[in-house]
Order: structure tokens, then C-alpha cells, then sequence
């Protein structure tokens, strides 16, 4: 079972994102900030983090930037979770250090797909 950390400061959208992920038995840990996300991620060491880009306080950026440089959770597969979608805005989640890019509002038939293919 693949262990999956969401940062996300909605709690729509974590609700959503949670309750697809469960039924398809994946195990889910959530921060609703990416100070305690950070902190998550070295205690719980998911095999992907689903990050949320605009974010209050530290943004998803800035925190894929954080999770890079620092040891033991350096290598974890980030992938953006956005409503950033203009242009230039996924080179800009590359960039910062996430391995992908999903745009919200997410396609609840597809989403699944696109998560295990990160896996």
C-alpha cells in the first residue's frame, strides 16, 4: 500500500482528494500547511506528496524548494496539486523541484491514473 502525504490548505479539497485516494486503498496523511507538511514528511516518509501550490504562510513552492535540500526526504516524488494553471506555470512547478503537475479542479475518473503513474 503506497503511502500518500497531502499538504493542501482547503479542507475541500483534502476531503475530495482523501476519499478517492482511501477507495482505491491508498494510505493518506494530510497537513492543512507546509511548515507541519515538512515536518510530516520526515516522520512519516510517504512515497509521494501531493502539494498544493498557493498556500498562506510558506507556499507549495517554496516548500518542494525545502523538502529538496533536506536530507532523508530529499528523493520523495512531489507533484503539484494547483489551481495555478496559466501559462508557464507548470515550468515553474518543475522548476521549483516537483516531479509533476496536476491541475485542479481535479477529473475524479482520471485522477487515480495519474497518481499511480507517479508511483
Amino acid at each position: 500500500m503506497s503511502k500518500i502525504l497531502y499538504i493542501e490548505d482547503d479542507p475541500n479539497n483534502r476531503a475530495l482528494v482523501r476519499r478517492l485516494l482511501m477507495a482505491y486503498d491508498f494510505e493518506v496523511e494530510e497537513s492543512d500547511n507546509a511548515v507541519d507538511g515538512i515536518e510530516m514528511a520526515k516522520a512519516y516518509n510517504p512515497d509521494l506528496i501531493l502539494m498544493d501550490i498557493s498556500m498562506p504562510g510558506m507556499d507549495g513552492l517554496t516548500a518542494t524548494t525545502k523538502i529538496r535540500e533536506t536530507d532523508g526526504i530529499s528523493d520523495i516524488t512531489v507533484i503539484a496539486l494547483t489551481a495555478n494553471a496559466m501559462e508557464g506555470d507548470r515550468e515553474m512547478t518543475i522548476e521549483a523541484g516537483c516531479d509533476g503537475y496536476i491541475s485542479k479542479p481535479i477529473n475524479v475518473d482520471t485522477f487515480i491514473d495519474e497518481i499511480s503513474g507517479y508511483l
